[in-house]
């Protein structure tokens, strides 16, 4: 080989290299999610929030709750699992994209650390006066990815239902906002001694809500043309325990408005051989 061509050679793999470390740093590098969650919790006042959280009927908002670095992260892995949207259409109510848990477990590990961090999770339980515990590993809704990426991307008004025995929790953090999406909502609808008292927020990446699912009435406005709105929904229990009938429901729910039947009684038989 001449001179000529070994220059060449290694120039190539020079830009190569280059390419590779460039695209490495574009990368973030996953905190420790305990860590990060405790040094913005440790900065709340607690007590405070724990008193608005029951005025207001198990429902809190915060513009500003996830360290610069975990929302990064979950940035980074939303872009990420964009070819693993799973889109679903419901005329009247909804219309939109999900990644299940599932996925997340195989392709963004730190959204499922984020999920079971202990601060997280005792945090939430100072808030809510309840034992949270984390949803069974069957549930695609334990942890999950919505996307709103098209014109007309929405859900109307609903409660987060629990089928489990116990209350659920939903807490929604907010991880891309390009859009005019709104997350509307109504408080004490199911409080017949306190008027319904309406709200509405733009909940930017970084953001909390958090709420009694079966107590906040709520729904997601419509996204308009070349928008892009993706949050991240962590669900907890107090009982993780199901009646049959009930799972029924949850897993066609989230096989027709979700996930795809693939993704929920695909992993529901993979549960069923590994009991076996």
């Amino acid at each position: 080989m001449s001179t000529h061509a070994e220059g060449d050679v290694i120039a190539a793999e020079s830009v190569e290299a280059s390419c590779a470390a460039a695209q490495e740093a574009s990368v973030p590098a996953a905190p420790d999610a305990d860590r990060a969650i405790a040094s913005r919790t440790r900065t709340f006042d607690t007590p405070r929030l724990r008193k608005d959280f029951a005025a207001q009927d198990a429902f809190l908002y915060l513009e500003d709750f996830l360290a610069p670095e975990v929302t990064a992260q979950l940035a980074h892995s939303a872009r990420a699992l964009l070819d693993e949207v799973n889109r679903n259409y419901l005329p009247g109510h909804k219309q939109g994209g999900s990644v299940s848990r599932h996925t997340i477990d195989r392709l963004a590990p730190f959204v499922a650390e984020l999920y079971r961090s202990k601060e997280l999770i005792g945090w939430l339980e100072q808030l809510s006066g309840d034992k949270l515990q984390v949803s069974p590993p069957d549930d695609p809704h334990a942890y999950a990815l919505y996307y709103y990426t098209r014109p007309g991307d929405h859900i109307g008004w609903h409660y987060d239902t629990s089928y489990y025995d116990g209350r659920r929790y939903t807490l929604l953090l907010g991880v891309i906002d390009d859009s005019s999406c709104r997350l509307d909502y109504e408080l004490h609808t199911r409080n017949p001694d306190v008027p319904d008292q309406p709200g509405s927020v733009q909940y930017p990446p970084g953001s909390l809500v958090f709420f009694d699912g079966d107590k906040l009435r709520h729904r997601v406005t419509p996204a308009g043309e070349n928008e892009m709105r993706v949050s991240l929904t962590f669900e907890y229990v107090t009982d993780p325990n199901m009646r049959p009938w009930r799972r029924f429901i949850s897993n066609m729910k989230d096989a027709i408005a979700y996930f795809g039947f693939r993704q929920v009684f695909r992993q529901l038989a993979a549960r069923g051989k590994e009991r076996a």
